[in-house]
C-alpha cells in the first residue's frame, strides 16, 4: 500500500511542469535518498534549481521543502529494510563523529517530543492508568525493552500489572483474553511497526478496554484503535531505532503516576526497602557497612 505522498505524486505528475516532473520522478524512484537531500542537492541531482524544488514542495501543499523532507523521512522509517537503513546511515554520518552525531540527534528528538506532547492527552492517559482494574503492557521486538522497563516500575506501584509475553502470537491472545472495559492496555510500537501489535489492539478494542498507545506519529497504524495517543519522536540510527525520546516519555509517565499516588507509593517503597535490606538485594555502601 502506497503512502498518501507517493500516491499524490503519481496522480499529479501529468499536470506538472517539466522541472517538477523530474523531481517527482526522482522521488518516486529514490525516496529513500531524497529524504535526506537538501533542496539544493535534490535540484542538482535532477538538473533543476533549488528554487524549483522549493516551489515543487509548495505546490504539493507543504509550507516549505523541510516539511516535504520530514514526510519523506517518516515514510522511509516504516519501509526501509535493515540493509537499506545501513546504506542511509552511512551516507548521513559519513566520516562524522558517530558518538556526537547520534547523541545530538537523540537530544533533538527529546526536545521535539517535549514541545509536541499534549498535556491533555498525557493527563488523560495517567487518569486512565490510575482508574484501571488491571494494566496490560504490550511491546514487540525492540519495543519489548520499553514495555519491560515500564512494567518493572508499575509492578512496584500497582497490584495488577501484566507484561504480555509476545514470543508467541497465540499465547499473547491467551494472556489477554480476560481483558475488559475495566482494564487498560499500554501498547508501544515504533517503525518498523509490528503487525502483531496492531492485531492485538484490534482484539483489545473489541473487548472495550482502554488503549493507550506510545508511538511516533498520529499517522501510526496504532492510532485508529487508540483512546489516548502519546507521541514520542524516534529516528533511525543505522539498523537500530533511536528510542531515547520514547523512554524519556515513559519515565515521565512513571513519575506522573507515582506522584498522583504519593501516599500509596511511599508505603510500598517503605515495605520494599525493608525487604531489600533483609534479603540483601542491593550492595551496601562499604563505608557504612559496619555501622
Amino acid at each position: 500500500m502506497k503512502s498518501n505522498l507517493l500516491s499524490k505524486l503519481e496522480t499529479s505528475t501529468a499536470s506538472m511542469s517539466k522541472g517538477h516532473k523530474k523531481i517527482a520522478a526522482y522521488i518516486l524512484q529514490n525516496y529513500d535518498k531524497a529524504a535526506f537531500m537538501t533542496a539544493s542537492a535534490l535540484g542538482e541531482k535532477v538538473g533543476t534549481s533549488e528554487s524549483t524544488v522549493v516551489r515543487f514542495a509548495s505546490e504539493l501543499g507543504f509550507k516549505g521543502y523541510p516539511e516535504l523532507q520530514k514526510e519523506l523521512q517518516q515514510l522511509i522509517k516504516s519501509k526501509l529494510t535493515a540493509v537499506q537503513r545501513m546504506e542511509v546511515s552511512q551516507s548521513l554520518i559519513g566520516d562524522n563523529d558517530i558518538v556526537r552525531t547520534v547523541l545530538t540527534g537523540d537530544i533533538e528528538l527529546i526536545r521535539e517530543t517535549a514541545e509536541q506532547t499534549s498535556k491533555t492527552d498525557f493527563k488523560n492517559a495517567v487518569d486512565a492508568i490510575n482508574n484501571a482494574k488491571k494494566i496490560y503492557i504490550l511491546g514487540v521486538r525492540s519495543s519489548a525493552a520499553l514495555a519491560s522497563f515500564l512494567a518493572f516500575y508499575f509492578n512496584l506501584v500497582f497490584d495488577s500489572v501484566v507484561l504480555v509475553d509476545t514470543s508467541s502470537a497465540s499465547e499473547m491472545f491467551e494472556q489477554m483474553f480476560r481483558i475488559n472495559e475495566n482494564d487498560v492496555c499500554i501498547a508501544i510500537s515504533f517503525p518498523r511497526y509490528s503487525k502483531q501489535t496492531v492485531n492485538a489492539l484490534r482484539f483489545i478494542q473489541d473487548r472495550k478496554a482502554t488503549i493507550i498507545s506510545i508511538t511516533d506519529t498520529a499517522d501510526s497504524p496504532m492510532a485508529p484503535y487508540t483512546d489516548h495517543l502519546l507521541v514520542a519522536k524516534s529516528n533511525m540510527a543505522s539498523v537500530v531505532d533511536s528510542l531515547v525520546a520514547p523512554l524519556s516519555l515513559i519515565n515521565a509517565l512513571i513519575v506522573s503516576v507515582t506522584l498522583s499516588k504519593k501516599e500509596e507509593v511511599y508505603n510500598n517503597f517503605n515495605d520494599l526497602e525493608s525487604i531489600w535490606d533483609k534479603y540483601q538485594v542491593y550492595e551496601k555502601d562499604e563505608a557504612n557497612a559496619d555501622e
